[in-house]
């Protein structure tokens, strides 16, 4: 694939811009150090397929690089620019986390409330962990209680209905006993903001962040990016290919994922997090509040891939809606984040005054974090890396292990069997508590499940009484779903991947 971009050259992008509210053209100094980036990037998006991408760059309190590369989506020749909008998914959590703040600094709340002290109609699994569940808690990853993603990305439920259905998740390990990322305690932190201050979340983020900031183009909602122009699409792999996709509405998501942004509005947040809750001599933080979101609060590991990429990494944590770990002798404070088919990757060296922020419209790049690590180089002057290569490598990897894993599966199957009972007999209604009820029907000779119309899957037969899920929305490929039988030879239940285990539900009991 060949970049299709604004070419630019060198010596501009040494003095490029950034355009304020106002509409006027503020030129930050030189850096000399990006020299090169403009054509390292035109190339890595070759070797990675990316259709588009957007970044920008924050030095000592200036932005020194803001640009767009590529096309809005693959083919239609819409360039992407600075001001193009990209789903910056979980690096939402960190503008919720300052949303809190905001009320911690006016004594509204504080990060050690109990959260039924603010919402008292919230109930967990485990009644102790629903008596003592705070605000840090929740913004920090350390419930222990079940992920289960499914729940907003596939449910048919708004984010109420979400959280009221947070009763149902597992305690899957011991409470503040450790590290376990978890969206569904950001979208309860979201109804916090909202009982505390009697302002929605969406509401909230844009009058109380995205309006001081200047940040004219962010927003929350999905009906919202629907109606704008200059909009990033969505796109991933299908058989080898990268395709187009429509976006998805993920307001349920809000407080854990759901605002689109720009390189040129993200770069006036980290503004605010490197100044220390000061914009533009307005202060919307207090520095303290602001150093508690940047402080380490619950421990992670180092998997593998930092051990293979950075083998000197001594620390990572969990602070409030940032990650952090130590890089060449400084703590980068920093997070990913992946939905509607787009990567992002915001990133700060606080002790160096350093920012950056990268997006990319396919869901499988990442492109934006080598970037990330080529512009930390750059700007600390140590050895080049070619970090676009490294991460590239591992993702070839990751590749071939799926390949291999489906190999394996074709080899595991068992030929010559066929379904126990009738086709018809496994169509009906399946329940579960926490994600609701799928439908099996028997329709043109063969099944298809149904949970939501974008969660529809042809079942063709695979062995005994496991099926082949081929889901009909492009790009979500194939899972496979098994049923299970009593003893008197009735389906009993069906297991889906992803999901969990569905009770048949029969007439006789009334279809709850």
């Amino acid at each position: 694939m060949v970049a299709l971009r604004r070419f630019v050259p060198v010596l501009l992008l040494l003095t490029l811009f950034s355009v304020p509210a106002t509409g006027q053209v503020a030129a930050p100094p030189q850096v000399p150090e990006l020299v090169g980036l403009d054509a390292y990037i035109q190339e890595a998006m070759e070797d990675w397929e990316v259709p588009g991408l957007a970044i920008a760059i924050v030095k000592d309190g200036e932005v020194v690089f803001a640009e767009g590369y590529g096309e809005r989506i693959l083919g239609g020749g819409q360039p992407v620019d600075e001001h193009t909008l990209f789903a910056i998914a979980s690096t939402t959590k960190a503008m919720t986390v300052a949303a809190l703040g905001m009320l911690v600094d006016e004594g509204v709340v504080d990060w050690d409330d109990r959260v039924i002290d603010h919402l008292p109609a919230l109930r967990l699994e485990d009644p102790y962990v629903t008596r003592h569940l705070t605000i840090r808690d929740l913004l920090s990853h350390r419930t222990g209680i079940s992920r289960s993603d499914n729940v907003w990305i596939a449910g048919p439920f708004d984010r109420d209905e979400v959280v009221r259905r947070a009763r149902f998740l597992a305690q899957v390990r011991g409470f503040r006993e450790g590290y376990g990322y978890n969206n569904i305690m950001f979208m309860i932190a979201g109804e916090v903001v909202e009982a505390a201050s009697g302002m929605p979340w969406p509401d909230f983020i844009e009058s109380r962040l995205f309006e001081p900031l200047g940040m004219e183009r962010s927003t929350p909602r999905a009906s919202v990016v629907a109606d704008r122009e200059n909009v990033a699409g969505s796109h991933t792999r299908s058989d080898g290919q990268v395709i187009h996709v429509p976006h998805r509405d993920y307001d349920a998501l809000g407080p854990a994922g759901s605002v689109f942004s720009s390189a040129h509005d993200m770069a006036r947040w980290l503004r605010l997090q490197l100044n220390h809750g000061t914009f533009q001599g307005n202060r919307l933080l207090d520095s303290t509040t602001v150093a508690e979101m940047h402080a380490a609060q619950t421990v992670m590991g180092v998997d593998s891939v930092d051990h293979r990429l950075f083998p000197s990494t001594h620390f990572r944590a969990y602070g409030l809606g940032w990650r952090m770990q130590d890089y060449q002798g400084r703590k980068i404070v920093q997070h990913t984040g992946s939905v509607n088919y787009m990567r992002t990757q915001v990133g700060m060296i606080p002790e160096e005054e350093i920012g950056f922020v990268a997006f990319t419209n396919l869901s499988s790049s990442d492109l934006q974090s080598a970037l990330m690590y080529r512009v930390f180089d750059a700007l600390l002057g140590v050895p080049e890396t070619d970090w676009s290569g490294e991460y590239l490598v591992l993702d070839r990897r990751s590749a071939q292990r799926s390949r291999e894993r489906e190999q394996e599966r074709e080899e595991a199957r068992m030929e010559g069997t066929e379904p126990s009972l009738a086709l018809e007999a496994y169509a009906g209604p399946y329940a579960d508590s926490l994600y609701g009820e799928m439908e099996v029907s028997v329709e043109d000779g063969g099944l298809v499940l149904r949970y939501t119309p974008d969660y529809t899957a042809d079942l063709s037969h695979w062995h005994h009484d496991t099926f082949r899920a081929q889901w009909r929305r492009p790009g979500y490929g194939h899972s496979f779903v098994t049923f299970t039988l009593d003893a008197r030879a009735r389906v009993q239940s069906m297991e889906v991947p992803g999901f969990t285990e569905f009770g048949r539900v029969r007439k006789e009991e009334g279809g709850g």
